[in-house]
């Protein structure tokens, strides 16, 4: 369950992380009775990232062209998605911008940090300084001091930043998040940090542990979904867990899209923003030359929907998937890391399988590198046989092969 931008900004609030004056506007009228003064920026909250690309993020110096951007702003569908709110809030006029980011890694079952000396919308440069520090034992402030000497940051910008990050991490536990994201963590010429812009997803099956973020958002896991298609598993009455036809079809409708990175040779097929990401950070570490990246977003039980219902949309989504990473020319090699959202290694495989032998026509011979969590690699390459495809256990064999068969192709 993804939350809105002023709703993770409430639980910033709480959690300590400096935030800006804002106001939530159900109508442009209300922009009347605003109590923060100008210059402001308006914000659509819909999910949907890019909303400053789409039109949807436009400052205002007046109450005159506050009403008409906001009017404009309510009728902006963003990824088919209408704001019901807008968020007013404070201007802030930000001397550098920072990415910060901790995530839940799925297969690994680690929290991971994140942190990039740019932030912002150019993701392309967010990506070449991505940094990642997995916490691989009882969190300590060491973590977040290690990512920002990784970051390049220096005096005390390390002290403010890594204090930030402690509370994202804190916040990431105390709510049972698979993401908590800040791009960007803006900073001042004299230092000031602020978060001027937050995504967080919440773990669908911790839920129950969190009545406050049920009220957030005004959503119960049990209840029939028919105008909130944001919840995710429903427990029937077998007390199997499935997905509510209604979401898996707005998952399947949900339009793909690809970030175009460079001008390399390997695409990058993931599950997940924080995931896809540090697979890219990893790729370029490893001196390779993505040429784009694609994240599936797929909800945590999607692959559990009923077939005898509804049909598996998993095929579809990676047929949809593979087709907009490939339609960059240059491309040869795709890497595929996300392995845990699938029940069995098997599964993916099969899927790439039947993928390559309906498309084996195709003039432009590519090579997949899969990520699995386990299973019998020689026997997953015996049901692969002759077709392109590469099997590693562990993200650093899966990126190595990957960038090796690249740089073989150049």
């Amino acid at each position: 369950m993804d939350l809105l931008e002023y709703q993770a900004k409430n639980l910033f609030r709480e959690m300590g992380i400096p935030i800006l004056p804002s106001q939530t506007i159900g109508t442009p009228k209300d922009l009347k009775g605003l109590k923060i003064p100008y210059p402001v920026v308006l914000k659509s909250q819909v999910r949907a990232g890019g909303r400053g690309r789409a039109g949807g993020i436009k400052f205002a110096g007046n109450t005159i062209d506050a009403v008409a951007a906001a009017q404009t702003i309510f009728a902006l569908p963003i990824m088919n998605e209408y704001p019901e709110v807008i968020l007013a809030e404070a201007k802030y006029d930000a001397n550098q911008e920072l990415y910060l980011a901790v995530f839940l890694d799925p297969v690994a079952r680690r929290p991971v940090l994140l942190g990039s000396k740019q932030g912002g919308i150019d993701v392309e440069a967010t990506m070449e300084q991505m940094q990642q520090v997995i916490v691989g034992q009882e969190f300590s402030p060491f973590y977040a001091r290690r990512l920002m000497i990784q970051m390049g940051l220096e005096g005390k910008l390390i002290h403010a930043v890594s204090n930030i990050v402690e509370r994202m991490y804190q916040l990431f536990v105390e709510k049972d998040l698979d993401l908590i994201e800040i791009n960007p963590l803006g900073i001042s010429l004299g230092g000031e940090v602020m978060a001027l812009d937050g995504k967080i997803s919440v773990n669908d099956q911790a839920l129950q542990r969190h009545p406050e973020l049920l009220a957030v958002v005004n959503y119960h896991p049990h209840a029939e979904i028919k105008t909130k298609p944001t919840a995710a598993c429903l427990e029937t009455s077998s007390n199997k867990p499935t997905v509510s036809l209604a979401y898996a079809d707005k998952i399947n409708r949900q339009p793909l899209s690809v970030v175009s990175i460079g001008t390399g040779n390997m695409g990058i097929l993931g599950n997940g923003e924080g995931l896809t990401m540090a697979t890219v950070d990893l790729v370029v570490q490893e001196k390779g030359k993505p040429a784009n990246c694609l994240n599936l977003r797929l909800a945590d039980c999607i692959d559990r929907v009923n077939t005898t219902e509804g049909g598996d949309i998993l095929p579809e989504r990676i047929d949809q998937a593979l087709d907009l990473l490939i339609e960059n020319q240059q491309l040869k090699v795709i890497l595929v890391n996300i392995l845990g959202y699938f029940p069995e290694p098997i599964v993916l495989i099969n899927l790439l399988i039947d993928y390559l032998k309906k498309n084996q026509r195709s003039p432009r011979p590519i090579k997949f590198v899969v990520r699995l969590v386990d299973g019998n690699t020689a026997e997953i390459q015996k049901l692969v046989g002759d077709l392109p495809i590469d099997v590693a256990l562990s993200l650093d064999e899966a990126v190595h092969k990957a960038v090796s068969l690249a740089k073989a192709r150049d």
